[in-house]
C-alpha cells in the first residue's frame, strides 16, 4: 500500500508529501500518525537541512476527515463512565496535537507549499511550519466553527503571531474563505505563485538556498525564533546568548570566514 504521507530525501531537502488525494488529503488517524513520523524522521536524518512539505492533488487538506470524528464520537458514547470517556477524548485530542507539534518541534526550517483548499486542521499545520508559499488558486479557512468545534490543533495559538490578533479572530470567528491574495496580504504566506508548476519550483529554490547554509546556524536560528516568540525580549536575549556561547565556535564559522576570504562558495557538515 502506499504510504498516506512520505519522506524523499534529495540534494538535502526532504520532501514530506501528503498522498491521500482520493479524500482531497483529509486526516484520519493513520495520515496524522504518518506525518508525525515524517517530520520526526526528517529531523534525525542528519542528511535532511531543508523540509517541504507539499501534498498531491487538487487540494492542500481538507482538514480532518470527518470519519475519525464520528469514531472518536461512538468511542465516547460507548464507555459508561463519564470521567473515563473525558480522559479519552483529552488524550485523542493531545495526540493529534503533537502530531502538529512535530512540525515545530523539527529542527530544520519547513517551507510549505499550498494549492488549492487548505481548510480546518490544514491551517493548524501550516501554521506550524516556517514558511508558506501557495499557488493564485489557494484558499483558507479556519472551518472549525461551522462544525460546532473549537480549533484545538494550534490554529488559534499560533495565527495570530502571523496575521495578528484582529484578522485571526475574524477568521476563526467567520469560518470564510481567505483567497490567496488576501492572505498574503495579511502575511499568512509569504509568496503567491501562478500556479502548482510554479509553485514547487519556487519551493525548492528556496529550500536549496537554506540547505546552502551552515546547518549548524539554520537550525539554531528556527530554535531561537521559535524561543524567541514565546518569550519576552530579556529572554530571547539571554537565550541566544547562551546558544551561541555553545555553539559559536563551530568549523561552520571558520569555512564560511575562510570562503569569504577566498570568494568561493563554504560547504558544511551535516
Amino acid at each position: 500500500m502506499q504510504k498516506v504521507v512520505k519522506l524523499q530525501v534529495e540534494d538535502h531537502i526532504g520532501h514530506v508529501i501528503i498522498q491521500r488525494v482520493d479524500k482531497a488529503n483529509a486526516f484520519d488517524l493513520a495520515t496524522w500518525h504518518a506525518l508525525r513520523d515524517a517530520f520526526r524522521e526528517a529531523d534525525r536524518t542528519a542528511e535532511v537541512r531543508c523540509v517541504l512539505l507539499r501534498a498531491e492533488g487538487k487540494h492542500f487538506s481538507a482538514g480532518i476527515d470527518l470519519s475519525l470524528l464520528m469514531q472518536i464520537k461512538q468511542e465516547i458514547d460507548a464507555m459508561d463512565c463519564p470521567g473515563r470517556a473525558r480522559e479519552h477524548l483529552l488524550a485523542f485530542i493531545k495526540e493529534l496535537q503533537a502530531c502538529i507539534q512535530a512540525i515545530e518541534d523539527c529542527r530544520k526550517p519547513v517551507i510549505a507549499l499550498i494549492q488549492g483548499g487548505c481548510i480546518g486542521g490544514g491551517v493548524d499545520i501550516i501554521s506550524a511550519c516556517d514558511i508558506r508559499l501557495c499557488s493564485a488558486q489557494a484558499y483558507f479557512s479556519v472551518k472549525e466553527v461551522d462544525l460546532g468545534i473549537v480549533a484545538d490543533l494550534g490554529t488559534l495559538q499560533r495565527l495570530r503571531h502571523l496575521v495578528g490578533e484582529g484578522i485571526a479572530r475574524e477568521w476563526a470567528f467567520t469560518a470564510r474563505n481567505i483567497s490567496a491574495q488576501e492572505a498574503y496580504e495579511c502575511k499568512l504566506v509569504n509568496r503567491v505563485e501562478p500556479d502548482s508548476e510554479h509553485l514547487l519550483q519556487a519551493g525548492i529554490e528556496m529550500a536549496r538556498s537554506i540547505a546552502a547554509k551552515s546547518p549548524l546556524a539554520v537550525r539554531g536560528t528556527k530554535q531561537v525564533m521559535n524561543y524567541s516568540r514565546d518569550h519576552s525580549v530579556a529572554e530571547g536575549l539571554e537565550y541566544v546568548a547562551l546558544w551561541n556561547a555553545a555553539q559559536l565556535l563551530s568549523k561552520d564559522i571558520e569555512s564560511a570566514m575562510i570562503a569569504a576570504f577566498q570568494k568561493q562558495t563554504p560547504s558544511f557538515q551535516n
